[in-house]
Order: structure tokens, then C-alpha cells, then sequence
């Protein structure tokens, strides 16, 4: 697929670096560490797909509208990010939350509800992952 994949807290690149083997054809990945995208950007060219991922600090993020976003991150961002990670996903796109602790899960997916029709809630030991489709 020729997707355009959004990777929030994007850390080490290792989703970003992944949906790149998977097809994707641009990955833009967003953290608030200066070193996490130096790691990402040092991966990326490792797994000779450094020409296809973008990265950035929140202050200077792009506006586009991604196929699918992904966000790993914990749950207090997710709630106080709702309206950019939001604001990522394409009509009909994919949202896609980890990092989230099972007892937190279903307030994260009440929360992005509004704006998405959600899958149900995966768990795996004490982590959850919420997802769903941006409504059209």
C-alpha cells in the first residue's frame, strides 16, 4: 500500500522502520526528545529506509493527513494530544494506540470515540492496545 503512517513518540523508529518494510511509502515520525530521532534517523539508515522517514519535534510537526497513525505512547499524552493525533488521520484512516495500561484502555477509547469507530480493546499481561477508523 502507498500509505502516509504518522508515528507519535516515534522513540528508537522501530514502527515507523517496520510500516517502511511493510510497504509504506512515507513514515513521519514526531517526539519530544532531540535524541530519539537522531536514534530513528540512525535505524532508519541502517535498514536502508533513512530516504523514506521524516522526523520531527513537536514545534515543527507538518500538517498532512496520514493513512494510518500510530501512537505508543502513555496515556496522559494520549488524552492531552487527542486533537492533534486526531487531526492526523485521514477519513476512513487507522489510529492505532499502545502503551497504554489495561486499566486505562477504556477511558483512552472513550476519549478518541467522537472522532473514531472503535475496535474492540486488545490486552496483552497489563498493556492495551485501543484502535480504530477516523468516521468519515
Amino acid at each position: 500500500s502507498q500509505s502516509i503512517v504518522v508515528d507519535f513518540g516515534c522513540g528508537s523508529g522501530i514502527l515507523g522502520i517496520a510500516a517502511l518494510k511493510l510497504g509504506a511509502k512515507r513514515v513521519i515520525g514526531i517526539d519530544i526528545d532531540p535524541q530519539a530521532l537522531l536514534a530513528s534517523q540512525d535505524n532508519a539508515n541502517r535498514n536502508e529506509v533513512g530516504d523514506k522517514i521524516e522526523l520531527y519535534l513537536p514545534e515543527s510537526q507538518p500538517e498532512l493527513l496520514a493513512d494510518v497513525v500510530l501512537a505508543n505512547i502513555l496515556a496522559g499524552p494520549l488524552r492531552e494530544l487527542r486533537e492533534v493525533i486526531t487531526a492526523y488521520c485521514k477519513p476512513g484512516g487507522k489510529l492505532v494506540l499502545s502503551g497504554i495500561l489495561d486499566n486505562q484502555a477504556q477511558e483512552i477509547n472513550d476519549l478518541y470515540c467522537q472522532d473514531f469507530d472503535m475496535e474492540p480493546i486488545v490486552t496483552d499481561g497489563e498493556w492495551a492496545r485501543v484502535s480504530g477508523r477516523r468516521k468519515i
